[in-house]
């Protein structure tokens, strides 16, 4: 393969994250790398494609940079482009958590628990183990065991927190994401709110996927990407997957909008049911006058009305 995906974050100060951003973004377009990076006065946050050389270059440069020591790039390898476009943009924050107080993770952040750790943790019957990520990205894999936030943006974590938060307050903690940078935000607010025994999964489900040791053991289904691949495997010991297929419950990885423009929700559909029931999630999506799919296939009325029928098959 001659392209790769890199993955990568890094809490650093950056003065100027708007200078910054453009003269990143020229960079980024002169190596002719594709994705999608946020910087922010505390840090930078990224995912880019291109080919080896490029990113070669790429990550020498963040290296070289003093601001950016220490930085790990989680790579993977592919066979093209895993974006469209290149977008460099500076945000108040490099993953949102909306805090009123923000959670700084080079002052307070979860022990660090490395892939095998981890792994020890997962059968620990005093031990909880809580995915940072959102429900969608839980739905498609996650390791065996752990618990599931009822979320759709990481910003709601803290309240589902507070909601459970008497069912985890004398447990051990343990907490995982994609890459390392939610959890560390995470376990630094679950200090904060007086959980005492709280760990993350350093680096992430994608260093834990690659470890020789490991080699993703434990974790089922596949790792929710934010790329076109949409997903990647994890578990290199055992294929299993936990993704339901939205509409009839069988076993299901292929993940869609719905196509009312207005919901928009991921939902897990085979492409039978999403010809059915014109890639929607449910009848009003379905019927709305501006659902995509119908647009793009140019279904007639008639047909439109045929397909909305199969809906009433679901009760």
């Amino acid at each position: 393969m001659d392209y790769r995906v890199l993955l990568y974050y890094k809490y650093t100060t950056i003065e100027d994250p708007e200078t910054f951003a453009t003269e990143h973004l020229d960079f980024c377009k002169d190596l002719e790398l594709k994705g999608r990076i946020l910087v922010s006065t505390e840090g930078i946050n990224g995912t880019v494609s291109g080919t080896i050389e490029a990113t070669d270059k790429y990550m020498d440069a963040l290296k070289s940079d003093p601001r950016f020591e220490g930085i790990t790039f989680k790579i993977d390898e592919a066979d093209g482009h895993a974006f469209k476009k290149m977008h460099v943009r500076p945000r108040k924050e490099i993953v949102a958590l909306d805090l009123n107080e923000d959670i700084n993770p080079k002052e307070l952040t979860g022990n660090y628990l490395s892939p095998e750790e981890f792994r020890e943790a997962l059968f620990d019957d005093e031990t909880v183990v809580i995915d940072a990520r959102n429900d969608y990205e839980y739905d498609l894999g996650h390791f065996r065991g752990a618990i599931r936030p009822n979320i759709t943006r990481f910003r709601d974590l803290p309240d589902w927190i507070k909601e459970n938060k008497d069912q985890f307050m004398d447990k051990k903690i343990v907490t995982y994401c994609t890459g390392g940078i939610r959890c560390e935000k995470f376990s630094g607010y679950l200090l904060r709110e007086g959980f005492e025994n709280v760990s993350q999964l350093e680096g992430g489900i994608a260093t834990y996927g690659k470890d020789p040791e490991t080699k993703g053991e434990y974790w089922d289904g596949k790792m929710y990407v934010f790329d076109e691949r949409i997903s990647v495997d994890v578990n290199q010991v055992e294929k299993t997957v936990v993704g339901k297929e939205w509409f009839d419950g069988t076993p299901c990885e292929r993940y869609i909008n719905c196509s009312n423009p207005e919901c928009n929700r991921q939902i897990l559909v085979s492409e039978e049911n999403e010809a059915r029931y014109l890639g929607a999630c449910c009848h009003e999506c379905a019927e709305h006058e501006s659902n995509r799919y119908v647009k793009k296939h140019n279904i007639s009325d008639e047909e439109k009305a045929k397909r909305l029928e199969n809906f009433k098959q679901l009760v």
